[in-house]
């Protein structure tokens, strides 16, 4: 089986296999103006069809892109012509920052076949591979994708407030380090930052290469997450503001063998559903 992340070459290798399905999982923060799906009309890996985070979502919460039911994501990708049997390979245009959270939904509802592009659209395009401008096909027919929620790899506010009561569990928040203090403020209007008591704060950021696209090796992985007291069978819940970058982290762990659970929710539910005494400011020590 493919691993979690797969390279350039080896993608352009196997554009040809029938059971191939590249998916563009663009996303971008409100406050960018970017449209992923805009984009991925007029550039996109060849033969890639578009994943849509917001869209692809339980459409009967307040809180932003949260995991669909199974029998509605089921139907999604299905649509998108993904089968059983069909490895989806995934990217997004900034290199390394949505596809992971397109990577985990496919992992919750059982999906083995599924793989990250390393470094994305920037790596694709710096390989020197071609890319499709014209417009967009639809994808022809329909897959047989059927699917069941796997809770492990998720977590509820309910586990998250029993992880950190009782330390069973680390809890990592990918946000930046001032958005986690309380320095910054958040970028969705009305949200209060700062964090969960005793969480830790670990920005994705740091797990990319210098050049922010791809994760760093493996040894670098661990060691990084040794500082936070993560060992090989440490239990790890990772947070963001909205679930995407939490992912990061996510796949970050899974490249070292720790399987880990996503709070869904993320910032948006804690600060928008907690009383404020559950909103710490500062940094933890």
């Amino acid at each position: 089986m493919t691993g979690n992340i797969v390279s350039p070459a080896w993608l352009s290798e196997s554009l040809l296999d029938p059971k191939l399905i590249i998916l563009d999982a663009s996303w971008h923060m409100p406050a960018t103006g970017r449209s992923g799906s805009e984009e991925f009309g007029h550039r996109r890996l060849p033969g890639a069809r578009f994943f849509d985070i917001d869209e692809i979502s339980d459409s009967n919460t307040d809180l932003p892109h949260m995991l669909p039911a199974a029998d509605d994501f089921a139907s999604a990708v299905a649509a998108l012509g993904i089968g059983q049997d069909t490895h989806v390979v995934i990217y997004d245009a900034l290199g390394l920052f949505s596809a992971p959270r397109a990577w985990w939904m496919f992992k919750v509802f059982g999906h083995p076949f599924v793989s990250v592009l390393a470094g994305g659209m920037p790596a694709w395009r710096q390989s020197g591979f071609a890319v499709e401008t014209t417009p967009p096909a639809h994808p022809p027919g329909s897959g047989d994708f059927t699917g069941e929620r796997d809770a492990t790899w998720i977590a509820d506010m309910a586990q998250v407030e029993a992880a950190l009561a009782s330390g069973d569990a680390v809890v990592l928040d990918a946000r930046s380090a001032d958005r986690f203090s309380g320095a910054q403020p958040e970028p969705r209007p009305g949200l209060p930052s700062g964090h969960m008591p005793r969480a830790k704060s670990l920005p994705f950021q740091q797990v990319l290469d210098p050049q922010g696209s791809n994760l760093r090796p493996s040894p670098e992985l661990a060691s990084l997450f040794a500082t936070c007291g993560i060992t090989p069978t440490t239990p790890v819940i990772t947070s963001c503001g909205s679930g995407v970058s939490a992912c990061i982290l996510g796949l970050a762990l899974a490249e070292i063998g720790i399987k880990p659970r996503i709070y869904d929710g993320s910032w948006c539910e804690w600060a928008s559903r907690q009383p404020a005494h559950q909103i710490a400011v500062g940094q933890n020590p």
